[in-house]
């Protein structure tokens, strides 16, 4: 083999230098080409004169970056470029190609991460093992997926690590690394609202005034992301002196497959209206209140207050009727029973007004038994209508009693809810005792007066029942009372 050596190698004419002709292959060993060693012809690249493949180094060898050069269009291989100098401790927009140290010392914190694009790649990690004690979130850019699912990442282990590579619209970002899908978003529901309790696989939002019930994310399958809920509106007031018994307010209920537990009659599943289908965002809730009895004047007793959970409305419980006016019940989400003295026609409040498929609730009680009767009717419940009225003048009869409510065990435990109001007792019928509340919270109606009067009682707080009415005789013992207040309770599956 020949060998060559010189210093320096230059062209004879013009300013460039060929070693090598066409086809052939030209091998440099030793030291590297520099600027002031070597000048290509296209201004400075190195280009293959013949083909389009240019090889650095041989094989075995490593190919360097000066200090301080930089490099584009190789790609990366995988990796990231962890960012030491900058630990984070609240949210933050992660770039792409960068790991950061996660600090949730002082409180959970979000990392949004950058719009995706084929390749790209971030990672994070837990800073000082407190991602048990205060999570880290990790969020896509709008709508774009994670896993294949839309939500966000929740990390939640001690010491936990995660990294992220985006793949296309389909999957979105895949986690790649360290994490488990039990921590992925969008296998189940993630939501935050009102007090949170659970039932082995189910957790239960009970909601027994306004907030709001937030999805963060929602779950891959379908079908769980059609939540379990119980509507309860506030109770009617009960009526004044022989009055009839506040109506319950309505009740509406729908039973996911995938929660399973013991459900009311009243289960509206799977009737497209009932349902509740979630997605990520905030749903306001409404709970109704209870509605004043009427007090020891004519003035008629008030209605419930409606609930309200996305698109369920549970209309308020109607008022009972009064003496000497209004004597009839309320209609409403269940009816008002009708005061003593009403002729026969018509019967009670009129029930699940507006209608619901299930009916949301039953009519009140009206009179069947002219000319009088021992007591104002009861108010209509959520699945019994009002009791009618007695006989007329019958010593020791009992005033008419409110309807039953409805039982579930949504909460995990058996629970009745909206059960009207107990009609007033009659004092020409003697010592003839008030109507009973319904099930479900129905307040009891109050004895006739003068002694022993009693006062009528207030629905149930958080049941929806119907208030007791007031019995006649007896001064301010003769009011109605009021009703009690609504509920809404959330149920889906979280793991």
């Amino acid at each position: 083999m020949s060998k060559i050596e010189v210093n320096t190698v230059d062209a004879q004419c013009g300013s460039t230098v060929t070693i090598g002709s066409s086809g052939k292959n030209v091998k440099i060993e030793g030291n590297d080409i520099r600027s002031n060693d070597y000048k290509a012809s296209d201004g400075g690249n190195i280009i293959n004169q013949s083909g389009t493949t240019i090889t650095l180094g041989a094989s075995g060898d490593t190919i360097n970056l000066a200090s301080g050069a930089s490099q584009t269009g190789f790609g990366r291989t995988g990796t990231v470029d962890w960012q030491t100098g900058s630990i984070k401790t609240s949210t933050f927009t992660a770039a792409n190609g960068e790991g950061y140290f996660c600090n949730t010392t002082s409180g959970s914190f979000t990392v949004n991460l950058p719009a995706g694009s084929a390749g790209a790649i971030v990672s994070v990690q837990d800073y000082n093992n407190t991602f048990d004690s205060n999570s880290l979130t990790v969020a896509p850019n709008g709508s774009e997926k994670i896993n294949g699912g839309q939500g966000v990442i929740i990390l939640n282990t001690e010491g936990e690590g995660l990294t992220l590579v985006y793949i296309d619209a389909t999957v979105g970002w895949r986690s790649i690394q360290d994490s488990a899908f039990s921590d992925v978003g969008s296998s189940f529901i993630e939501a935050t609202g009102g007090t949170i309790t659970t039932s082995g696989n189910c957790k239960i939002h009970t909601f027994t005034g306004p907030g709001t019930f937030t999805v963060s994310a929602t779950a891959l399958c379908a079908p769980n992301n059609v939540v379990s809920h119980l509507v309860v509106a506030g109770g009617g007031g009960g009526g004044y002196c022989a009055g009839g018994g506040g109506a319950a307010g309505g009740v509406r209920e729908v039973k996911s497959p995938v929660t399973p537990y013991t459900a009311s009659p009243l289960d509206g599943y799977p009737s497209a209206p009932n349902r509740v289908t979630v997605t990520a965002q905030g749903y306001p809730i409404t709970v109704g209140g209870g509605g004043n009895g009427a007090p020891c004047s004519s003035t008629a007793s008030v209605q419930g207050s409606s609930t309200i959970f996305s698109t369920i409305t549970s209309a308020g419980g109607g008022g009972g009727g009064s003496r000497p006016s209004p004597k009839n019940g309320a209609a409403g989400g269940s009816g008002g029973g009708d005061s003593a003295d009403i002729p026969v026609s018509p019967a009670g409040g009129a029930g699940n007004t507006p209608p619901t498929s299930p009916a949301q609730g039953q009519p009140g009680g009206g009179r069947v038994s002219p000319p009088h009767n021992c007591g104002g009717m009861g108010g209509g419940g959520a699945t019994a209508a009002g009791e009618n009225s007695q006989s007329a003048f019958t010593p020791s009869v009992q005033a008419p009693d409110g309807g039953a409510g409805a039982t579930t065990s949504i909460s995990a435990s058996p629970v009745a809810y909206g059960g009207g109001g107990g009609g007033g007792g009659y004092i020409n019928c003697g010592p003839a005792t008030s109507g009973a509340g319904g099930t479900g919270g129905g307040g009891r109606g109050s004895q006739p007066g003068p002694a022993p009067a009693s006062f009528a009682v207030t629905g149930t707080a958080n049941t929806g029942g119907g208030g007791g009415a007031g019995g006649n005789g007896g001064g301010c013992n003769a009011k109605g009372s009021a009703g009690g207040s609504g509920i809404v309770i959330i149920r889906y599956k979280f793991q």
